[in-house]
């Protein structure tokens, strides 16, 4: 589903950030159903699928963990969409934080690796929203060793921020 679709931060096919997500999970143990709903994260945002489609293929567990962590496409304000996906994810089983935090680390690498581009995307609402974000899974997840290494990505982005072409 993702076949056509490409990365923002370097264009490489898209599909790379939700197997990254699943490899975040799998690498940290999680039984397969969470790791197939890291894999699926985004499908239902960026594709045909639907939260219907994904149950009857992959089971109630994995739809729901998908759903957990599905941005309501219905509120068109960038900040107020995020908000509320936080809640959605506070009021989520730990599983579902776990994706999320998973999904965070993602997009904050590819936010380092675009910033060797332009330097302005470390003080834009994305960055803002990846810090919220760490803040609802301290309150969800907290001791969850991917809250950490997001929390690690976080600070490693504010105190070795990445070199600009040309200046080492």
């Amino acid at each position: 589903m993702h076949a056509d679709q490409r990365r923002e931060v370097d264009q490489a096919p898209f599909v790379l950030h939700p197997l990254e997500v699943a490899s975040l999970l799998s690498g940290r143990d999680f039984d397969d159903e969470v790791v197939t709903a890291g894999v699926l994260h985004d499908i239902v945002e960026t594709t045909s699928v639907t939260h219907d489609d994904v149950e009857r293929r992959f089971g109630t567990r994995v739809a729901r963990l998908v759903a957990a962590v599905t941005e309501n496409s219905g509120i068109a304000h960038y900040g107020q969409r995020k908000a509320a996906l936080r809640d959605q994810v506070a009021r989520a089983e730990r599983d579902a934080c776990a994706i999320y935090a998973a999904d965070k680390i993602a997009k904050v690498r590819e936010l380092r690796a675009r910033a060797t581009q332009d330097p302005r995307v470390l003080h834009g609402r994305k960055l803002e929203h990846y810090r919220a974000s760490l803040e609802t899974l301290r309150g969800c997840a907290d001791g969850l060793a991917l809250v950490d290494q997001l929390e690690f990505e976080l600070w490693a982005l504010d105190v070795l921020p990445p070199s600009q072409p040309g200046n080492g």
